[in-house]
């Protein structure tokens, strides 16, 4: 019997998403599924090429609009000028999806500094910057959505990704906490915690060896989309990684974190 599953095809058709971090894995999947939706799509990441070549095909596969704007999410002006594009194209971001992101594997003090402020700058400050300038038109408009990529690594510290992890708790309670206080003005706002998954950031992080049980781009993209259309605060991507997570929740924390070093220690693998 095929396996069909929930369908969040009409839920935003006809209206703008902005996807970050567009040009690759969870985030060309979620431009994917949206383009799907006919949702008109606004991608923006580093690499140009690669989102052309994805706007492109989205449109001619979908007939959706698309509109591509590259951009560093380090640097702290990029927001800003995604959100001026937007007003210049006299577009109204009605899903922002908050996608972009990367960790780096390894011992804290061998990794370089600037990649970890940069870490927090993307993760975490570009989150809240980018939520805050489409926030108040959503407010306005009685309507919008916004989805966070947070991750399984969100619900206890994780040794040798320490600032990733912390990046990514910080993104699940932002979520949270958001989506509480602004229901009221019909947003909804969901974080998405997927575990492993088939994309490049096993390769950016540095933790190829980890890339075990890996979900793909397209199901963690559906399971995101699916739990923001019903108005969940946050989903867990996978039986396994929902189990895994609440699971810690039964034993010390500096249980968990001890092996969470053990499992992640460099050399190990």
């Amino acid at each position: 019997m095929a396996n069909h599953r929930p369908s969040v095809a009409h839920t935003w058709a006809g209206k703008w998403a902005l996807v970050t971090g567009a040009s690759a894995g969870i985030g060309a999947a979620l431009a994917k599924e949206l383009a799907v939706c006919g949702t008109n799509l606004v991608l923006t990441a580093r690499r140009e090429d690669r989102l052309k070549e994805l706007a492109r095909s989205l449109t001619l596969t979908y007939r959706v609009q698309t509109e591509v704007f590259p951009a560093d999410l380090a640097d702290p002006s990029a927001p800003e000028r995604i959100f001026a594009f937007t007003r210049e194209k006299q577009i109204d971001v009605g899903v922002l999806i908050n996608n972009a992101g990367f960790g780096k594997y390894g011992e804290f003090p061998s990794v370089d500094k600037q990649r970890l402020l940069d870490m927090v700058q993307v993760n975490c400050a570009a989150v809240v910057h980018l939520t805050r300038l489409f926030l108040p038109g959503m407010v306005e408009r009685g309507r919008g959505d916004i989805l966070i990529l947070a991750s399984t690594a969100a619900f206890q510290a994780v040794p040798y990704i320490s600032t990733y992890a912390a990046t990514k708790a910080f993104d699940l309670l932002f979520a949270e906490g958001l989506a509480e206080e602004i229901q009221a003005y019909g947003i909804r706002v969901c974080a998405l915690c997927p575990g492993s998954t088939e994309s490049e950031f096993h390769v950016v992080s540095g933790q190829e060896s980890f890339k075990r049980r890996a979900e793909t781009a397209e199901k963690v993209a559906h399971t995101g989309l699916k739990a923001l259309a019903a108005g969940k605060s946050y989903v867990i991507s996978g039986l396994g990684n929902y189990l895994g997570a609440h699971g810690e929740r039964l034993v010390p924390r500096r249980f968990v974190t001890r092996t969470a070093a053990r499992m992640f220690r460099p050399g190990r693998n």
